[in-house]
C-alpha cells in the first residue's frame, strides 16, 4: 500500500504543470546555450572574393583554407561563458548540464524522477542546437560542429582528470553562489559565466573542453563520431559528485552518516510533491 501511495505521489508530481514548465525551460535553455556557444567553435575562414559555391567545387582549396584556420581559445571561452550567463538571466534556475543535475540529485536538491526528465530535455536540446547549426553552416564546415577531441599527445587518464577538474570547479561554484545565504546570489549568472570561461581556458588545449555531457553529446551524434566519448561523460560526472561531497559533507556538513542521508531522502522525496526541491536555489539552510 505504501508503494502504491509513493508511486501515486511521483506520478502526480511528474504530470504537474510546474514540472512540464521546468522541463521545457531545460530544453529551451540548453538549445539556446549550445547553439550560441557552438557557433563560436565552427570555423569561418576568410576566402576573399571566393564564394562558398566555388569553394565547395574545389575541395583542395577548402581543405587547405580550413587547415590554416583554428578557433581562438579566448574567443570560444568568452562565447561559452557569456552564453551560459545570459541563458541563466533569461530563464532563471536552469541546469543545462547533466553532470550538474546529477550533483543536485545527490544533494537532495532535485528529485530523481525530475532529474531524469531534465537530462532528457538537455540532451534533446543539444541535438536541436546542433541540428540548427548543421542547417545554417556551409557544407565544408558540417563535418565538425565543435565536436570534442583529445589533443595530440593527451592520454585518456589526463583527459579524464582535466574534465573532472573543470567540472568540479563549476559545480562547486553553482552550489556556493545559489545558496540562499550566499553574498553572491544576485550575481550568480555572472559568477557561473566566469566559471565556464575559466574551465574552457584551462581545458580547451587538452580536450576541447566538454565540462557538460550534453555539449559533447550533440556534436558526437550529428557527426557520428564517438571516439573517446566516454571521457566527456565520466569526467564531468565524477567531478560533479566530488564537488557535492566536498560542499555538503566537508565545507557545510548536512549529514553525519549514510543513514542520515537516507532519512532525509525519504522525508524530502516521499512526501507531498509540493514540498520537493526543484532547483539549485532549494539548498538546505546551514
Amino acid at each position: 500500500m505504501k508503494l502504491l501511495s509513493m508511486f501515486g505521489l511521483i506520478m502526480k508530481d511528474m504530470w504537474s504543470f510546474s514540472l512540464l514548465r521546468d522541463v521545457f525551460r531545460e530544453f529551451v535553455g540548453t538549445t539556446l546555450f549550445l547553439f550560441t556557444s557552438l557557433s563560436s567553435v565552427v570555423l569561418w575562414p576568410h576566402f576573399g572574393p571566393q564564394s562558398w559555391d566555388t569553394i565547395t567545387a574545389d575541395p583542395l582549396v577548402t581543405m587547405e583554407s580550413l587547415h590554416e584556420c583554428t578557433p581562438d581559445p579566448l574567443h570560444v571561452s568568452l562565447a561559452f561563458g557569456a552564453s551560459v550567463a545570459l541563458t541563466c538571466v533569461c530563464l532563471g534556475g536552469v541546469h543545462l548540464n547533466p553532470a550538474l543535475t546529477l550533483a543536485l540529485v545527490a544533494g537532495l536538491r532535485v528529485s530523481p524522477w525530475r532529474a531524469a526528465l531534465y537530462v532528457g530535455a538537455q540532451l534533446l536540446g543539444a541535438l536541436t542546437a546542433c541540428s540548427l547549426l548543421l542547417g545554417i553552416a556551409p557544407a565544408p564546415l558540417r563535418s565538425n560542429l565543435g565536436i570534442n577531441e583529445l589533443a595530440s599527445g593527451v592520454h585518456l587518464y589526463q583527459a579524464f582528470s582535466v574534465e573532472m577538474a573543470v567540472t568540479f570547479q563549476l559545480v562547486l561554484s553553482v552550489l556556493t553562489v545559489t545558496h540562499p545565504k550566499s553574498a553572491f546570489l544576485s550575481l550568480a549568472p555572472a559568477v557561473l559565466g566566469l566559471s565556464v570561461t575559466l574551465g574552457h581556458l584551462i581545458a580547451i588545449g587538452f580536450t576541447g573542453c566538454g565540462m557538460n555531457p550534453a555539449r559533447s553529446f550533440g556534436p558526437a551524434v550529428l557527426t557520428l563520431n564517438f571516439e573517446n566519448h566516454w571521457v566527456y561523460w565520466a569526467g564531468p560526472c565524477v567531478g560533479a559528485v566530488l564537488a557535492w561531497l566536498l560542499y555538503d559533507l566537508l565545507l557545510y556538513p548536512r549529514w553525519t552518516s549514510l543513514s542520515d542521508w537516507l532519512m532525509e531522502f525519504r522525508q524530502v522525496f516521499l512526501t507531498a510533491p509540493s514540498k520537493q526541491p526543484r532547483s539549485p536555489e532549494s539548498n538546505t539552510e546551514i
